[in-house]
């Protein structure tokens, strides 16, 4: 068996398993050089599938430990580095490959690019483009597939033999970067759409309707004030535009908290923190007491923006319980949706609509209040729509707003 049949099986194997796509290319660009192939510099490019980033790359360098990844933002697509780009060529002219020599007689630096690899002493560049289905591409008019960019620092660069090397792994290497890349889009997709926790567990085979589980969390409910004002008077586009604004301010602090938004409900965020054995709940609740805080804050900021432009502003409450809750399959056989129910859930959504009668952005339940003694004044004892004892529910003490660097959680 040749030294490239070698290599081509390899990654054979390595696309059956559940490699992760940084550790194949690592270990792809060391085996080349041990057959002979003098990769100092490479790269691994392909489009993506994220609500964040367009495109994701791998670098490796022959002097640096590890292979690493990067992502590039939906914006960077205007950039102009990306536009005077030899990939960007590449693509317009449908090119499968592009090779330059860097160096010597037959050098051509036709692209900027090109002129940094030379000063960095690199001879030769080779970049092979291979195309391949994936989900939602067609949506954005893009291809799907991976450009590999092999670059040398040998004085007389890639000979023949080392072309035909990397030709001829190509397509095996595209095929196990296929099934790695569209299952990471695949999860991208579904946790985009249910979140981690959710998606993560129907992508391991909870799909049953009625499956689920009992556990104790930590809920996080908002509700954005005045949205059928709102929605009667602004045009669709502004209203949109409103709700996302408020919707960053809801739920940003309490992802960044450690929280999972579990649902969009119409204009209202419903986010847990689920509590294990290993969970500490006093400094869970700290830390979402913080990002109550940084919701207002942002909310703040964002109206500064709003208040500026001439539109209406976000008002919202929060509230927050504790307790069991039910992660389970609704629905019906052919359409569920992942989600969670319990008298935990139905509690807090009540206490978040008393925020507007009793004066206050936020509320708690006593078992939220109890985590963090001192930081947290009652409001005395109310009926819940829809629940049959009376809860003693909780607001910001006014030494804890300006802890927050709030002026008032209420205004």
């Amino acid at each position: 068996m040749s030294l490239t049949q070698q290599v081509d099986d390899w990654l054979l194997k390595e696309a059956l398993g559940r490699p992760r796509l940084e550790t194949i290319f690592e270990q792809l660009c060391l085996r080349l050089n041990c057959i002979g192939v003098p990769i100092a510099r490479a790269r691994l490019n392909w489009p993506t599938l994220h609500p964040l980033f367009r495109a994701e790359m791998i670098s490796w360098h022959r002097n640096q430990p590890s292979a690493i990844l990067d992502h590039f933002h939906h914006q960077d697509a205007n950039t102009d580095a990306w536009q005077r780009s030899p990939l960007r060529y590449m693509l317009d002219a449908n090119l499968p490959v592009l090779r330059r020599r860097l160096v010597g007689p037959g050098r051509t630096l036709d692209f900027p690019l090109f002129e940094e690899l030379a000063a960095e002493g690199y001879t030769d560049y080779l970049a092979l483009r291979t195309e391949f289905a994936e989900p939602g591409m067609f949506m954005e008019g893009r291809a799907g597939g991976i450009i590999v960019i092999w670059a040398s620092d040998r004085e007389t660069g890639f000979t023949d033999e080392d072309l035909r090397v990397l030709q001829d792994i190509q397509q095996t290497f595209a095929l196990a970067c296929k099934s790695i890349i569209q299952s990471q889009i695949t999860s991208n997709i579904v946790e985009t759409y249910l979140g981690q926790k959710a998606g993560r567990s129907v992508l391991n085979g909870n799909i049953r309707l009625g499956g689920g589980a009992t556990t104790r969390a930590l809920v996080w409910y908002s509700d954005l004030r005045n949205s059928t004002r709102l929605t009667g008077s602004l045009p669709s586009e502004a209203f949109l535009q409103l709700l996302n604004d408020y919707f960053e301010c809801a739920a940003r602090p309490a992802i960044r908290a450690g929280g999972e938004v579990l649902a969009f409900i119409g204009d209202a965020v419903l986010v847990i923190f689920p509590i294990d054995e290993v969970t500490d709940p006093e400094a869970l609740t700290a830390r979402v007491l913080d990002a109550v805080g940084e919701s207002f804050k942002m909310r703040d900021t964002a109206n500064d923006v709003r208040r500026e432009a001439g539109l209406d502003l976000i008002e919202f409450g929060i509230g927050l319980n504790i307790g069991d809750v039910v992660f389970g399959n609704i629905g019906v056989p052919e359409r569920l949706a992942f989600t969670v129910i319990g008298a935990t859930v139905t509690e807090v959504e009540r206490i978040e609509k008393l925020t507007k009668s009793l004066d206050t952005n936020v509320l708690a339940s006593a078992n939220v209040a109890a985590l963090v003694p001192g930081r947290w004044c009652s409001t005395g004892l109310h009926m819940l729509n829809g629940v049959e004892r009376e809860m003693e529910l909780f607001t910001l003490c006014p030494e804890t707003q300006v802890a927050l660097g709030l002026a008032a959680a209420a205004e």
